[in-house]
């Protein structure tokens, strides 16, 4: 029997092909153009920063936002710097999340500069942490150096192939703790990582995780901060290749027709807004396993150093044939989010003066395509 997403994938769509046709719709935009930065990625660009940034621009980020700006400082330097019109400031109030980004595309920068014969020295912050949020200070300066002795990273093998998969996973295929314990080990830095396959935990992990979207998705403003975000259609997904990717043919048909739009999936208690909770539910429930990334404190450097063990799990990951999926809803700072935060926080032993920077669900589902990306050259600014 199909499922309700099933249904409204293949059997509506088909209706509405039936019905209207898919004149126009068909010779709509595909979605080549906002993956090409994937493809892009391994040319050379005649500078060994620039081929080491187009493989750091496809870092995973909060909500997709690619925030990041790069400053080429005479022949061997980068400044990297924030995009402030790209930070979340309703779910991520503090840009702790953004940082978090950053420290993944940071570490992909570093990895690639390595395949290219270079060492980068980069000092975080360099004119000071901003604090409560991000400012227009450089996030980091980079020094690319020219060393043929320097470590070349095996995970780097799997960087134009990762991805977050946001499906369902196979209840059937239980993970193994050497599978879990791969992904673990893959992070790195000063960090407590960790995960769980027990039933009991994960369970209750699963309610927390849970709880905490429905309260993303019940807050006014968080969920229409997301609403915002969602490029609905092929069209839409080529024309700003950020944000949440909705993109496919039926999708364009829905946005056609006015089944799915933004006003419908902002308005609570409507069908929209109903199927997303309906759609999210056994994204979460199916989880075979978690794992998580928790510092001493909550610093800036801290949360640069969690990025760059998450994307090296996420790599990890998919090395062995495992998918993993961030769960950021009850890490997320914004009062309503008070009772989940607090209870994931005590389930998994966190101090007082302690954080969790990330928490994603492990499990095997199929893939997904990549991501859309701007292109490299839209990240790039003038001094």
């Amino acid at each position: 029997m199909l499922s309700r997403r099933g249904f409204l994938i293949t059997g509506g769509a088909a209706a509405m092909v039936g019905g209207i046709g898919v004149v126009g719709v068909a010779h709509g935009p595909g979605l080549s153009k906002a993956r090409a930065p994937w493809v892009r990625a391994g040319e050379s660009f005649g500078d060994p920063r620039l081929d080491a940034l187009a493989y750091a621009i496809l870092a995973p980020n909060p909500h997709n936002r690619q925030p990041w700006q790069f400053d080429l400082v005479g022949t061997d330097r980068v400044d990297i710097y924030v995009d402030l019109d790209r930070r979340l400031p309703h779910t991520d109030p503090y840009d702790r999340q953004i940082t978090i980004g950053f420290g993944c595309m940071m570490e992909l920068l570093r990895m690639a500069a390595a395949e290219k014969g270079y060492r980068v020295e980069a000092k975080p912050f360099p004119d000071g942490e901003p604090y409560p949020r991000l400012s227009g200070n450089r996030i980091a300066q980079v020094q690319f150096v020219a060393d043929p002795d320097v470590s070349k990273d095996p995970l780097f093998a799997s960087v134009l192939e990762r991805r977050s998969s946001k499906e369902p996973y196979d209840a059937s295929r239980s993970v193994s703790a050497e599978t879990l314990q791969k992904v673990i080990s893959g992070g790195t830095g000063d960090l407590d990582i960790g995960g769980t396959l027990d039933a009991g935990q994960r369970a209750r992990i699963i309610a927390l995780a849970w709880k905490g979207f429905e309260i993303e998705m019940a807050t006014d403003v968080t969920r229409r901060e997301s609403v915002d975000l969602m490029r609905i259609g092929n069209r839409a997904v080529v024309e700003n290749p950020d944000g949440i990717d909705m993109g496919g043919i039926p999708m364009g048909l829905f946005k056609m027709t006015g089944i799915v739009s933004p006003e419908a999936i902002d308005t609570p208690g409507s069908t929209a807004y109903q199927q997303g909770l309906d759609m999210y539910h056994p994204i979460i429930h199916s989880a075979q396993g978690f794992v998580w990334v928790k510092a001493a404190a909550n610093t800036r450097l801290s949360q640069l150093q969690a990025g760059r063990a998450w994307v090296r799990m996420n790599l990890a990951a998919q090395q062995a044939g495992l998918g993993i999926h961030p769960l950021s809803q009850i890490l997320q700072e914004f009062p309503e989010m008070g009772e989940p935060y607090e209870g994931i926080r005590t389930e998994l032993g966190v101090e007082r003066d302690g954080v969790i920077h990330m928490l994603g669900r492990v499990g095997y589902t199929k893939f997904p395509a990549a991501s859309p990306r701007w292109p490299l050259e839209s990240k790039l600014i003038s001094s």
